[in-house]
């Protein structure tokens, strides 16, 4: 009977330890922008497994609760038009196998009519990493501003990609493979080399390099401040962190990233700055393996991206009396389908060809596309609004 009871009591104590276990991966995090931006007769999404933090979003419910759209399996999706033009609210729940809802949150969507900004005459500098120094979506946005109802546009930048002097053909910008926040504020190699060994907004003075964006746009726009910023840094700043110094990472990265903002708006507290929110990465390992081979996982990546993005937009959604957005691009990029995939031999004993992810963080071309369409929303909300 003793032996028994033990059993008994074994097994009590099993359940309730797998039960703990079970109940702490309902834990997820869940983040939404404030706000999602959108232009009739353009496609804008929201990706379940971009919003929430999981290892597999598989096991997870979602419902959406929203007057516009319609909720398909991985996503949410709305292309609105014409009539929809104003403001919606939009709410999503997680919810697990036993029909409780375990992270819920709320935004707004914005229909931005799809004139706004006709037939002004606006400035825009595109900063960033990699991602910008590809160049795709800078020429994506140039494509869509191109269309009818939009303001003309002045790209502002020191090259075009990979360091190539600007032309009527291509889009400049300041992008820069491998950059952080702090690259721009204080990169300055004593053999002047390519386009990546000074930041273009160092100057010397005093023998000394010295942050001065006013002399900056005294050599690429006359003098004047751009009308508007973006700015789509953080890959690079959080790339090897870890959960034991992502924080301090994170820290490092807004100490450069506010030293930086401060020096734009010292030319002119009306330019309009919009700080992208980092786009979660390839979908599976394969991309990391091709990439990086065992020096980063994917997981860990993402969770680094994940917790960038919360303390962005807990630091920055407060900013927009200073004239700072941001722009919500990781909820409509598309890991699955959009990123860079190659043909493959399942293994060396099996020439069966299959498609493989082979790139961590820099989408295909169609997600790139998708980038400039949340950078493109973004803006024809901020030009409905008329000048600053």
């Amino acid at each position: 009977m003793t032996i028994r009871h033990k059993s008994i009591m074994s097994l009590v104590v099993i359940i309730s330890v797998v039960g703990s276990v079970f109940a702490g991966e309902n834990k997820i995090k869940l983040i939404l922008p404030t706000t999602i931006y959108s232009v009739p007769g353009y496609e804008m999404n929201l990706y379940f497994n971009n919003v929430i933090l999981v290892p597999n979003v598989n096991n997870y419910i979602f419902d959406v609760d929203c007057g516009k759209g319609r909720q398909d399996r991985i996503r949410w999706r709305f292309t609105p038009s014409v009539k929809d033009v104003g403001k919606y609210p939009f709410s999503l729940k997680v919810i697990d196998g036993m029909n409780e809802v375990i992270a819920e949150a709320s935004s707004e969507i914005y229909v931005t009519p799809a004139n706004a900004g006709e037939g002004r005459d606006i400035t825009i500098m595109v900063v960033g990493d990699s991602l910008t120094d590809q160049s795709h979506y800078p020429n994506g946005l140039q494509r869509l501003l191109q269309t009818q109802g939009n303001p003309k546009v002045k790209f502002i930048g020191s090259h075009t990609g990979g360091g190539r002097k600007p032309d009527e053909t291509r889009v400049p910008h300041e992008g820069r493979g491998g950059w952080t926040w702090a690259a721009y504020c204080t990169r300055w190699a004593k053999n002047k080399g390519d386009y990546r060994s000074r930041s273009p907004f160092l100057f010397l003075k005093d023998g000394k390099p010295q942050l001065d964006f006013q002399k900056y746009c005294d050599k690429y726009n006359d003098g004047k401040a751009p009308d508007f910023i973006t700015v789509f840094l953080g890959c690079n700043d959080t790339f090897r962190a870890d959960d034991r110094n992502i924080e301090e990472r994170i820290d490092t990265m807004f100490k450069y990233a506010d030293i930086l903002l401060s020096e734009f708006k010292k030319i002119s507290k009306n330019t309009q700055i919009g700080l992208f929110l980092l786009v979660p990465p390839a979908a599976t390992q394969d991309a990391f393996g091709s990439n990086y081979k065992c020096t980063q996982f994917r997981w860990q990546y993402r969770r680094n991206q994940h917790r960038v993005v919360e303390r962005m937009i807990k630091k920055y959604s407060s900013k927009e009396k200073d004239n700072i957005f941001l722009i919500p691009a990781y909820i409509n990029i598309d890991c699955v389908n959009n990123y860079s995939k190659r043909e493959e031999s399942l293994n060396a004993r099996n020439k069966k060809k299959i498609w493989r992810d082979c790139n961590g963080v820099h989408p295909a071309k169609p997600g790139y596309e998708q980038i400039a369409d949340s950078m493109y929303c973004w803006l024809k909300y901020r030009l409905s609004l008329g000048k600053q």
